[in-house]
């Protein structure tokens, strides 16, 4: 999520959000969104056929012992706020894309462990892309058909964000699986945050943030990918 303070509108001068824009702006402002957030998802792809190959390698690392894979999670929250803090830039439109570009990365490799399980099971990463697909399609016309503003959802997506981050991390100390619900739960927040994220892209990100607008919708799709690959993966297993 993007926010949103004194100081972005500021440095942002007079630029206007999108919602104020002409028609033509505003249409010429999500379809760069739109195509980033294309570009983003079919580089995801890409980095993933590429780091298969080390993916024995990397989940040795990464899942080696009970905190390895609480240090990889932190490690990888840190980069994306950094990634999110630049592609947020009002000044430098290379930092922009050097941020989206490095939040892409980072969930390339996070999401290798849970690829390469995946493909062990015949068509389970087909399903789950095509039902990611259409979750988010269909909660993206609901957004563009309605014009609803969903930002009333913030404090509820923090809240639920950070509950569902300490059940994780309770679940990596403790040892205990936090099952089929916990998954379902997760999808319905990956759920809101498009809905929120893409009803900023029509009432609250400034002409110009397309780069911002397109990294918050990619880490809502990687979010609701994640999760409904793993119940995919877990009904497959049953």
């Amino acid at each position: 999520m993007s926010q949103f303070n004194a100081h972005d509108e500021m440095t942002m001068g007079p630029v206007p959000f999108a919602h104020d824009a002409d028609v033509q702006t505003r249409a010429n402002f999500i379809t760069k969104t739109y195509v980033h957030l294309l570009g983003a998802v079919l580089v995801f792809v890409g980095l993933e056929f590429l780091l298969y190959p080390l993916a024995g390698s990397l989940m040795g690392t990464m899942l080696s012992g009970t905190y390895s894979w609480l240090i990889v999670l932190g490690m990888f929250m840190l980069v994306s706020w950094v990634a999110r803090s630049w592609a947020d830039s009002a000044t430098s439109v290379p930092l922009q894309y050097a941020g989206l570009s490095l939040y892409v990365v980072a969930q390339a490799i996070i999401f290798v462990p849970l690829i390469y399980i995946g493909l062990q099971y015949n068509g389970v990463i087909e399903t789950a892309a095509l039902i990611t697909v259409l979750l988010f399609f269909g909660l993206t016309f609901v957004v563009f058909l309605t014009r609803k503003d969903f930002s009333f959802l913030r404090g509820i997506l923090i809240f639920a964000g950070i509950a569902a981050l300490g059940l994780i991390v309770c679940s990596i100390i403790f040892g205990f699986s936090l099952g089929l619900v916990f998954s379902v739960v997760m999808v319905s927040l990956a759920c809101g945050y498009i809905l929120y994220d893409t009803s900023n892209v029509l009432h609250h990100y400034r002409i110009g943030q397309h780069v911002a607008a397109a990294l918050a919708l990619f880490a809502s799709v990687a979010l609701l990918f994640w999760y409904v690959l793993r119940i995919v993966i877990g009904m497959n297993r049953d």
